[in-house]
């Protein structure tokens, strides 16, 4: 019930406002970040005061006024009511992240995704973390198995700069190499041949940046977890129009692979989801 803010606020808007209200929300640390439909703008303050006494941690309570742009995955975030800030610190599985949602992306919808990845990592493994963020899904490898390496890969020198600290703080730096830049800039200059495991968690430009995950793995081949955004009606199965995409591509690239698994990591609109598919590759 925590969860679903049409509940919350129930006794506190009419039934056509209650009708706007977009039902959930994230709590990241003591951070609460909302949508808010325009016609609901003047109750802002209103619905910030309800999340926070429903959850005493909250601190702050930001509105979300964009969806994600640009190549660094931004959005722009007004406050509401509390402390005036954007930074936090988030826990997951043991791990520590300290994150400004304002200058770089986080969401904590995908912590059961980052965990199933990093409970697949073998013993001795060099991972290649494409599209690193502020850490997350390499420090949760490094804390969670007996990678030899994971080389962490972003274009934004904020998020870099979160991700160096949170390597520190969760005492990993050992193993989690942060490297700023474009990756595949990165990939032809200092990582062709070297991965076992690479990670493409950036929907939005995974599918341009295949053919760069394949050049970083290993000639004995290994795996590529692959991201993707993917719109379908009622008759559709997102995940195969999906592993049909990306089949053809590496089809026409000629390469030996399988889909092992694939799965709907959430639903991100109408109609519209997050695919993952787990690519196993054969020896090339």
């Amino acid at each position: 019930m925590k969860g679903n803010l049409k509940v919350l606020l129930t006794d506190k808007l009419d039934t056509e406002e209650l009708e706007l209200v977009f039902k959930s929300y994230d709590i990241i640390g003591d951070i609460a970040v909302i949508r808010i439909p325009k016609p609901l703008i003047q109750k802002s303050e209103l619905i910030a005061e309800v999340i926070m006494q429903t959850h005493k941690r909250v601190k702050t309570v930001l509105h979300q006024t964009s969806p994600v742009y640009n190549q660094f995955r931004l959005r722009k975030l007004e406050w509401v009511a509390g402390e005036r800030k954007t930074e936090t610190v988030y826990k997951e599985y043991g791990c520590i992240f300290k994150v400004n949602l304002e200058k770089s992306y986080f969401s904590p919808r995908l912590s059961y995704e980052r965990m199933r990845i990093a409970k697949q990592v073998q013993n001795n493994e060099v991972v290649v973390n494409m599209f690193a963020g502020v850490g997350c899904y390499s420090i949760l490898i490094a804390k969670h198995s007996r990678a030899n390496k994971i080389f962490s890969i972003d274009i934004n020198p904020d998020a870099v700069d979160y991700m160096l600290e949170n390597t520190l703080i969760n005492k990993v730096h050992d193993r989690v190499v942060v490297i700023k830049g474009d990756a595949k800039k990165v990939v032809k200059n200092k990582l062709k041949n070297t991965a076992d495991r690479v990670l493409m968690p950036l929907p939005e430009r995974a599918f341009e940046y295949l053919n760069y995950a394949l050049l970083t793995l290993k000639p004995a081949g290994g795996w590529i977890h692959y991201y993707d955004f993917v719109h379908a009606n009622k008759t559709e199965d997102p995940r195969e129009t999906v592993k049909g995409k990306v089949s053809k591509k590496l089809q026409k690239m000629e390469v030996e692979f399988e889909t092992s698994f694939h799965r709907v990591v959430r639903r991100i609109g109408p109609n519209w989801f997050q695919i993952v598919l787990d690519l196993r590759f054969v020896a090339r």
